[in-house]
């Protein structure tokens, strides 16, 4: 059994996010949103490297040698999934492990508001899932997917570096294919998957020009496409993938999503009142035709009103979001108040003097 195995074991059992397992640090876990040592070992530089050794393959050896950082999924029988980032650094390697669980949460169980389950009743267009790493964009893709596998008749195709949650047939077919196992790229397996008869594409990250390029293009051609971004609000995530093109093709990539784009959700996970736990704050936007016309302008800063005045359909904006889970005592103030973006109207609403 590799060594790396029973500190893994460890992260499941006490209900962690994540095993940092870093050459000249002790093993810690992320609990609840906080790093924890898990003994007070420091891991040796060579000690670090033959154990991290022990669970890669000789083509992942090779190819960690060469690009000196590496992502893969780990299976740990009987236990749980892994996504694995393995990287050099000042003190030899290290990896963190982030935990896959079993099967896709439903959005219930994961907190997310109801209004989100609508993107996997969609028969085509796009829909971005956005926040930083950890954030628990994956999480929602694989429930909404999840909804569809159960619901629908359809093929659906998903592109990931690496897989993380294992899709296995229920209404729909499953196609899941990993970056630098079944496909060199994400856009070489977008160019195909256009040639596979999908209804469904999932993009694991839109990362460079090409593939956000295919994305739209695939979203164009009457395909759902789900993609996610490194965003934290629908107005930085449209700046974003416009601004991923040239200045003379921006104009035209502005239409293309005033006609494509179907909603964005952007979240970030917050420690619980109580401290026990993690809760998402979660801003929703679905496009109706004075947002599209907004984007289709250039217009994004007017995006954040026109989500703030559409509640009543399911629209929210990440700092409605944040006050409706302080108001019901779900998170502190003190972790609301460091999120909002506009701290004058966080405490107007809650009946604090600014």
């Amino acid at each position: 059994m590799p060594i790396i195995d029973k500190f893994l074991k460890e992260v499941v059992m006490r209900k962690g996010s994540d095993l940092h397992f870093v050459s000249g640090s002790t093993p810690m876990i992320r609990l609840n949103g906080r790093l924890l040592a898990l003994n007070d070992k420091v891991i040796a530089p060579e000690e670090g490297r033959t154990i991290l050794n022990e669970i890669l393959t000789k083509n992942n050896r090779e190819y960690f040698e060469e690009n000196l950082d590496i992502d893969l999924a780990y299976h740990l029988h009987n236990v749980s999934r892994f996504r694995v980032t393995m990287f050099n650094q000042s003190n030899g390697v290290g990896a963190v492990f982030r935990v896959i669980p079993d099967h896709p949460s439903t959005l219930e169980e994961l907190g997310l508001p109801d209004s989100i389950n609508r993107f996997a009743h969609l028969d085509r267009g796009l829909v971005l899932v956005t926040g930083a790493t950890g954030s628990g964009k994956s999480t929602s893709l694989a429930s909404i997917i999840d909804i569809i596998n159960r619901k629908g008749k359809k093929h659906i195709i998903t592109i990931e570096d690496p897989i993380e949650f294992v899709h296995h047939n229920k209404g729909c077919l499953i196609t899941q294919r990993e970056v630098g196992m079944h496909t060199e790229t994400f856009h070489n397996a977008l160019r195909a998957a256009l040639r596979e008869d999908p209804d469904i594409i999932m993009v694991g990250e839109m990362r460079d020009l090409p593939t956000t390029h295919l994305t739209l293009s695939a979203a164009e051609t009457g395909i759902l496409v789900f993609a996610t971004v490194h965003t934290n609000s629908a107005v930085k995530t449209i700046d974003r993938v416009v601004d991923v093109f040239p200045v003379e093709e921006q104009e035209h990539v502005r239409v293309m999503l005033s006609v494509s784009l179907r909603g964005v959700i952007s979240q970030q996970l917050l420690p619980n009142e109580q401290n026990t736990g993690r809760v998402p704050a979660v801003e929703i936007m679905f496009c109706n035709s004075a947002i599209s016309n907004v984007i289709r302008e250039g217009k994004t800063h007017q995006l954040t009103s026109l989500i703030q005045g559409a509640r009543k359909y399911g629209m929210q904006t990440m700092d409605q979001s944040l006050i409706e889970l302080y108001q019901n005592n779900l998170i502190s103030y003190d972790t609301a108040l460091s999120r909002i973006s506009d701290r004058g109207s966080f405490l107007r609403s809650v009946g604090k003097k600014t």
